[in-house]
């Protein structure tokens, strides 16, 4: 008899699990997957390319509702979890169903961020996350009316740029001195800024948002030195937190996230976390990447797999910003380590790679990183490189 297995949220870490856990262990676990929002899993990635009408709806969902029949998954959406009872192992649905479990696994995501600053609580101040976002902002948006985007990491970005390619006038707020400061280093986010404005959104860089203000909806955004900027609509874009709000009333350990052992295992053995939600050795991951890399993890621990551990993820974004390509992993942000670095400002091109010990610690590209995942494979293996290092730059057909 198949062994009950309930996923509690329905993104791209739960999607990913399902598919590992059909290729491994079909017809060992009787899998219910549930998700808060009315649709099945989609792409958050593509968010700023539907509200930039470059695609539709429909292009973002990840697998057809076919697709999850043929697993023999019980795929409930639009219905989110109340409770959770791990003595009787049970999960209540808000409706008042309940399902039996022996293994659980949440799924759960995170929330986005907040400014805790007087007028965030105003009509048209929204934040940009989920597809419902997205809707509030077609719905709010005008070509030509003002917008302010607060927040210059990628998902301020890409609001930004999905609202100017809408027609919108928009204008980019961040308090750091450089856009994605966290991904890129200076020159790299020197040239993203420029290639963002070329799409028609002015950059406000170190800049503090105080307040947001309007007669009864948002009108403007005064800056810490008083700058008042026009807006019809403010998008809060500042970054995530893990969503572990259900782990805990469930009395699960949790920091930040929900805390998971290298087995993504919690404080309770029937109960495992991924993703987004989970914390891990200190970290919370934010990226797809390390997200799929816990799903092939699980996925063989579910499957009987004992020796499956995960180590942690090297820290790597390999992501296409506003239409260009752009890839950082490991270690490049710190300035007094021996760098080789290409740059073709006609092609917009940016190469850095940063070496110690003779081993690649880190790599910026940006505009072509064709090459990424073999310098990401470098790092992760720790090659020596000092043999290749005049050819290193140039990527594997001459590296090599």
């Amino acid at each position: 008899m198949s062994e009950p297995l309930v996923i509690i949220g329905q993104g791209m870490a739960a999607t990913k699990l399902v598919e590992e856990l059909s290729s491994r262990a079909l017809g060992r676990y009787s899998i219910i997957v549930i998700g808060k929002e009315p649709y099945r899993a989609y792409n958050r990635v593509l968010l700023s390319s539907l509200l930039a009408g470059e695609i539709s709806a429909s292009d973002l969902e990840l697998k057809s509702g076919d697709w999850w029949r043929r697993q023999g998954v019980t795929n409930i959406y639009g219905r989110g979890v109340s409770a959770i009872d791990r003595l009787a192992k049970t999960v209540t649905l808000e409706n008042g169903v309940s399902f039996a479990y022996e293994k659980l696994v949440f799924a759960t995501g995170s929330h986005p961020i907040s400014l805790p600053i007087p007028g965030m609580d105003l009509p048209g101040v929204m934040t940009f996350r989920v597809m419902a976002d997205v809707e509030a902002m077609m719905s709010g948006a005008r070509p030509g009316r003002p917008a302010v985007v607060i927040g210059g990491g990628l998902l301020g970005i890409e609001a930004a740029y999905g609202l100017a390619q809408a027609g919108v006038k928009v204008t980019l707020i961040h308090l750091m001195d450089r856009l994605m400061e966290r991904q890129l280093d200076a020159p790299a986010a020197e040239l993203l800024k420029l290639q963002v404005e070329a799409k028609g959104v002015e950059i406000l860089l170190s800049a503090q948002t105080a307040r947001v203000t309007g007669n009864g909806k948002a009108e403007a955004v005064v800056l810490a030195d008083g700058r008042v900027i026009p807006a019809d609509l403010v998008v809060c874009a500042i970054g995530i937190k893990p969503n572990a709000d259900l782990a805990r009333a469930a009395g699960l350990d949790a920091n930040r996230g929900i805390l998971v052992d290298d087995g993504l295992q919690t404080s309770d053995p029937s109960v495992f976390a991924l993703g987004e939600c989970a914390e891990h050795r200190g970290i919370a991951y934010g990226l797809v990447e390390p997200a799929y890399e816990q799903a092939r993890i699980l996925a063989r621990r579910l499957s009987g797999d004992r020796d499956a551990l995960y180590p942690g993820s090297v820290l790597a974004t390999h992501l296409k910003v506003s239409g260009v390509s752009v890839f950082s992993a490991g270690d490049f942000l710190v300035e007094d380590k021996d760098a080789i670095i290409f740059k073709d400002e006609g092609r917009g091109v940016y190469k850095k790679l940063v070496i110690e010990n003779e081993y690649l610690a880190g790599a910026v590209l940006y505009g072509d990183t064709a090459d990424g995942l073999w310098y990401l494979d470098l790092m992760r293996s720790k090659a020596e490189v000092a043999g290749i290092r005049h050819d290193l730059i140039f990527g594997p057909q001459l590296g090599a």
